[in-house]
């Protein structure tokens, strides 16, 4: 492959990569999931529980369903489930709790724009009315909950003893110490009265159903929005182990440091084991994930001429790292030969340490570092690279990540910027930004994690 970049390539090639990125999000709609997981037929309500098996359904003749839906997909959800279920059998109001940019008016719902990442008073008070409604339901009746990805941060409701400040504080450390989903929703659910099962205990005796939009790599029930409907393996003493693995539990603040200590001492209850009967009604289905996406981009790649492969199921790690080790197999492919245009494809989450004071998210970092680290190790040729996060969102800016090519680096120091030093102050924003690689998608009403799309042409 010679040296040369060809513009207009590249032009053609950002339009495929951004193409591709949208078939991964349109893939997850969360409306379509719910319109194929729900049925009422003959005064009964069918509900699918493996979208690739029709003959898997749970069947009901419940007398009244209440409805709830949390994450950055709950209004998408909560409409596409009132069109299907008949108003008489409703419940009363449902409650939908999202974030501000998903905000949407559903009929027969009290919906709630609340804050993400970070809590705040909104969330907690859509927390409190979703006990209610969950507490509030009997026997021989359906809680149908609509989870999505976001619901952790969006419905807060900490113990009696953990206040709205402690939470937010706890979770600005998590975020900061580069703790990953998993860490960060162990110490979620033992803080929390909803969530790790909570939601389920508050709707026992009646029936519980969740369709879940995964945004956790693997799918694991437990992490999605903290598992508030399924049972918790996790223990205190995990909660505790987090901060200390990662050298910040003397900033915890103190209620929270109490309380887990209680826990771990057996003075406050665990959360809702495995096997516990309190799960006996209570079932789930997946409608949405990140595997799915994955799925999806890859047919969409092949459909615009391109060689699909899959570099990654399960992307993780630090975002700088992981864009460094992309652009060494990149340039060692290239060095290989190739003759006909090559889509390498990634679904996952990476992590961000933070240690300067910029803007930006774990895509716009890795699409940053992918650039910076192109022209360190000299890739060459017609490529672009894309990460992006699938709810449109990526940390607390209003772009979903970012999109580089091989003139990124050029752009930035021609506008007297230094790509490395931003990079280091973790202020990828504002270096995409002036280099007009942004990934701006606006708020997508979904959430199944992130996207990467390396494309390259011979």
């Amino acid at each position: 492959m010679s040296n040369f970049v060809n513009p207009a390539s590249i032009d053609a090639m950002r339009k495929d990569a951004l193409s591709i990125f949208q078939a991964g999000i349109e893939a997850a709609d969360p409306y379509l999931a719910v319109k194929r997981c729900l049925t009422v037929a003959d005064h009964h309500i069918e509900i699918r529980l493996n979208l690739n098996d029709s003959n898997q359904k749970r069947l009901g003749r419940w007398t009244k369903v209440h409805l709830i839906a949390f994450g950055k997909a709950a209004c998408t959800m909560a409409r596409a489930a009132q069109e299907i279920i008949p108003a008489p059998l409703l419940a009363g109001r449902g409650i939908a709790v999202t974030n501000h940019e998903n905000e949407a008016t559903v009929d027969h719902f009290k919906v709630i724009g609340a804050s993400h990442p970070l809590p705040d008073a909104a969330g907690l008070e859509g927390a409190r009315l979703i006990a209610d409604q969950a507490g509030n339901a009997q026997k021989d009746e359906l809680v149908l909950v609509l989870v999505s990805g976001g619901g952790s941060a969006l419905i807060p409701y900490p113990a009696s003893s953990i206040t709205l400040e402690d939470k937010i504080a706890t979770t600005d450390l998590l975020l900061a110490c580069g703790a990953n989903i998993n860490q960060i929703n162990c110490v979620r659910k033992h803080l929390s009265r909803i969530k790790g099962g909570g939601l389920a205990k508050m709707a026992a005796p009646a029936d519980l159903h969740a369709l879940v939009l995964s945004d956790v790599l693997g799918d694991d029930l437990s992490a999605i929005a903290s598992g508030p409907t399924v049972p918790d393996a996790t223990t205190f003493a995990d909660a505790i182990d987090v901060f200390k693995s990662k050298g910040v539990w003397d900033k915890v603040p103190a209620n929270v440091q109490r309380h887990l200590e209680q826990g771990r001492r057996g003075l406050v209850p665990e959360t809702p084991k495995p096997g516990d009967k309190i799960f006996n009604n209570t079932g789930h289905t997946l409608i949405g994930s990140n595997a799915i996406s994955v799925d999806a981009i890859m047919k969409a790649s092949e459909a615009l001429g391109y060689q699909p492969t899959l570099y990654s199921d399960h992307l993780c790690g630090e975002a700088r790292d992981e864009a460094e080790k992309w652009v060494i197999h990149a340039k060692r492919l290239i060095a290989n030969g190739i003759d006909k245009p090559v889509a390498l494809l990634a679904g996952g989450e990476t992590t961000v340490t933070l240690k300067g004071n910029g803007r930006g998210g774990r895509n716009q970092e890795m699409a940053l570092a992918f650039a910076c680290a192109a022209e360190q190790h000299g890739l060459t040729g017609n490529w672009v690279f894309l990460s992006g996060g699938t709810d449109g969102r990526d940390g607390p800016t209003d772009a979903a990540g970012g999109l580089v090519d091989p003139g990124s680096i050029r752009r930035m120091k021609d506008s007297s910027i230094d790509p490395a030093a931003l990079l280091d102050n973790n202020d990828a924003y504002n270096a995409l930004n002036t280099a007009g690689d942004l990934l701006d998608t606006g708020a997508t009403g979904t959430n199944v994690a992130d996207l990467q799309v390396l494309l390259i042409h011979p």
